[in-house]
């Protein structure tokens, strides 16, 4: 089924549009999440979240592509998962994804002090300078939470590649944001 015709359904507040939407992205979404958090019952609950999150969007909502809508939903609801299993001394190794940009975006008390939605447009315009293979190897990283094996499997790079490119990736991000005035 097109995504106009899914997106359609919900409009039409048709309990079949929450069904066609597993069926097409249900394997996407959870391997979103799984990323996030490692843990199979989470991560179902949380994709039964992002069926329901989908629901509530839409309407008001309708997005221009399904996919980085449903991803984003996703996400969310799994950072959200995240936290609370945080909280509750329990890890499922997003932690070094995130330790690994703290290099370039700084800790906690800067994020507080951050207006995170310009932190974000100013990520996005870092990684609309970068080459498309550097801003796929960076988003595959930080957005997917992929290893760098299997960012290397995907592109066809070497494992040490890939450790250069993020590397060289985070310092130029750290670059850009101190140029944009953030204190890194």
């Amino acid at each position: 089924m097109e995504d106009a015709n899914i997106i359609a359904l919900y409009w039409a507040r048709s309990e079949e549009a929450i069904a066609r939407t597993a069926e097409k992205y249900g394997g996407y979404c959870k391997n979103v999440i799984r990323r996030i958090l490692g843990d199979g019952r989470d991560a179902e609950e949380c994709l039964s979240d992002t069926w329901l999150g989908a629901w509530n969007a839409m309407p008001p909502q309708r997005p221009k592509s399904l996919p980085p809508f449903l991803g984003r939903i996703a996400r969310n609801t799994a950072l959200d998962r995240y936290d609370y299993n945080r909280a509750q001394c329990r890890d499922s190794g997003f932690e070094a994804v995130l330790e690994e940009l703290a290099e370039c975006v700084g800790g906690a008390s800067t994020e507080e002090a951050l207006d995170l939605r310009q932190l974000g447009e100013a990520i996005s315009a870092y990684l609309a300078e970068v080459s498309p293979a550097v801003r796929t190897v960076f988003l595959r990283r930080y957005w997917y939470c992929d290893s760098v094996a299997e960012i290397a499997e995907r592109t066809g790079y070497s494992q040490s590649k890939i450790k250069a490119i993020l590397h060289r990736a985070r310092k130029g991000l750290g670059a850009h944001l101190r140029k944009e005035g953030y204190d890194v």
